[in-house]
């Protein structure tokens, strides 16, 4: 798991560093920079390789937003063929007045004396410039370089924009709060008109974007990469964030690592995230093991017209590894999934209450939901086993509309109970409005009042804790956003939570399940990279998991 820091945490920590270890806030600075214009040298060998765009056809952008007219076009495109110089990699930093513009102007700098073409930019009032960001334009100008105004009608600006190999965002750090606009909300259109023909680092976090919930305030940088600093902010991971931050690398810049493990490491209601890159590895499996100590999965699900769903998570628990998985449907189904099931064991559910409960009882964990209907008669069943079942229970779908209008049910439950539910089920289960502005801190607020896990699904699914812990997920696509896709999540997580020797004395519900919703994405990313968004299916997820776990036990064969 990797820590994550909010605006409150990061601005204490440099106030720390700085104030009371005497760090120089010029020397984070230039480390923030250094790192900075590393990253534009990688992506910039790496689209020297390869074409992007071309010089003919480009589309300018004008104040407004507007596309110029063809007799604007053609005095921009002449212009551009008399500065359009193909030696040296050219560079746009563009730059705000406090000190994520400084990181810009340093990096500028840095670029500079690099052998690039570099021209700062500095967006908004010089006269509200911190002291550390005059104090790297002093040095940019030293070196040769100069801090020019930022002029969105400058035509010959534009065309020099416009044969840029890179593009530096360094207009607002994690401290926004409020709408761009102006001059600004401009800078931020020319930044993302450039990012079509060449890449766009963003310096912390990308220009518009809320550090803390991922939301766009009113318009945001997409960058390419993103190179924040000393630790990860949540909204390079919530809402719209992931779409805008692309690759994130998380660099030191000195702050020493005893502050941040005191007051971000170990705080007990840490925020977390798995980032897509990770590797969970998977432990070996004992040599002299059967299948139940693998786990046996008790599902409930199905019912007429949702005969897929069923079927979908039964097969994602045997694919995960469940030693034996048994799938109780509504008997006018049971020949439909019996068909499909292989090594799943579907049944008839009896008509009698004690002979389920006797079912569901010799498992080591339980799956209710999926496809299951919301029959007066079939919520009761929902709410009596909850009730008396003293297993770990993941409530998916249908399950956890049964508990909508019976929260109280949670509460009283002393065996595990795990929550899968999409906003709109969110919604129905706490009567909360949509759309949900902080997804953090609804899911922390519902965990800490019921204790169970919740895995509040959506792009960055949040995974909340009762200690307080969230963990946020990194993997996964829109190709995921089909009907089925939150089945095979729910038939992963059981598979996945029965299986005893994942129990071990450094793991817990909470992050065992987030591993699941890990794996679920990297399934989702496997199948996206073979088959594309568009014609993936869950039914591939399911086929993609068997190669996912590969790598993770892979992995562990390497120590």
């Amino acid at each position: 798991m990797q820590p994550l820091a909010t605006t409150a945490q990061m601005k204490e920590l440099d106030r720390i560093a700085i104030q009371e270890r005497g760090i120089p806030s010029l020397e984070l600075m230039e480390h923030a920079a250094a790192a900075v214009a590393e990253a534009v040298c990688s992506c910039v060998e790496e689209k020297n390789s390869r074409i992007i765009g071309g010089a003919s056809g480009l589309v300018f952008v004008t104040k407004d937003g507007r596309t110029p007219s063809e007799e604007e076009q053609a005095d921009l495109d002449r212009m551009r063929s008399i500065v359009e110089d193909k030696a040296g990699t050219r560079v746009a930093v563009f730059c705000g007045p406090g000190n994520n513009g400084g990181d810009g102007i340093a990096a500028a700098r840095i670029l500079l004396a690099g052998g690039y073409t570099v021209r700062a930019f500095l967006v908004g009032d010089r006269n509200k410039m911190t002291p550390d960001a005059k104090a790297m334009a002093e040095k940019l100008t030293a070196a040769g370089g100069m801090l020019e105004p930022y002029n969105p009608d400058d035509r010959m600006t534009q065309v020099w924009l416009s044969t840029c190999d890179a593009v530096v965002d360094a207009l607002f750090g994690v401290g926004l709060s409020r709408p761009v606009s102006g001059d600004f909300l401009t800078a931020i259109r020319w930044i993302n008109h450039l990012g079509a023909r060449c890449p766009v680092v963003a310096c912390d976090i990308p220009s518009g974007l809320h550090a803390d919930t991922g939301e766009v305030m009113g318009a945001a940088v997409k960058a390419d990469i993103t190179v924040t600093f000393s630790y990860a902010k949540p909204g390079l991971y919530l809402s719209e964030g992931r779409a805008y931050s692309g690759e994130v690398r998380v660099e030191s810049i000195g702050i020493p690592g005893e502050l941040g493990h005191a007051m971000i490491d170990r705080q007990p209601e840490r925020l977390e995230v798995i980032p897509e890159y990770a590797h969970c590895v998977l432990p070996r499996r004992p040599r002299t093991a059967h299948k139940g100590d693998f786990g046996k999965v008790f599902i409930l699900a199905g019912s007429e017209g949702y005969t897929g769903a069923p079927v979908l998570a039964a097969q994602a628990a045997v694919r995960v590894g469940a030693g034996l998985v048994f799938l109780g449907v509504p008997r006018e189904i049971y020949p439909i999934a019996a068909v499909k099931c292989d090594e799943a064991m579907p049944f008839p559910l009896p008509e009698e209450y004690h002979r389920i409960l006797e079912k569901a009882k010799s498992c080591d964990v339980a799956l209710i939901g999926p496809g299951l209907g919301r029959a007066p008669r079939t919520e009761d069943l929902v709410l009596r086993l909850l009730a008396d079942l003293e297993i770990p229970v993941v409530l998916d779908a249908d399950g956890i509309n049964a508990v909508s209008g019976h929260i109280d049910i949670l509460d009283k439950r002393s065996a595990p109970t795990v929550l899968t539910p999409h906003d709109g089920e969110f919604q129905r289960l706490t009567g909360c409005e949509l759309p949900i502005r902080d997804r953090v801190a609804a899911a922390r607020e519902f965990v800490k009042a019921h204790g169970c896990v919740l895995v509040l699904k959506g792009h960055g699914t949040v995974t909340a804790a009762p200690d307080g812990r969230v963990i946020l997920n990194a993997t996964g696509n829109p190709g995921m956003a089909k009907g089925g896709s939150g089945d095979v999540l729910a038939g992963m997580l059981a598979g996945l939570l029965g299986q005893k020797h994942l129990n071990g004395p450094y793991t817990d519900l909470a992050e065992r399940t987030a591993v699941a919703v890990w794996y679920h994405g990297l399934t989702g990313d496997r199948c996206a990279e073979e088959l594309g968004e568009y014609g993936m299916t869950p039914t591939d997820m399911i086929r993609a998991i068997p190669h996912v776990l590969k790598e993770q036990e892979e992995g562990n064969n390497k120590f």
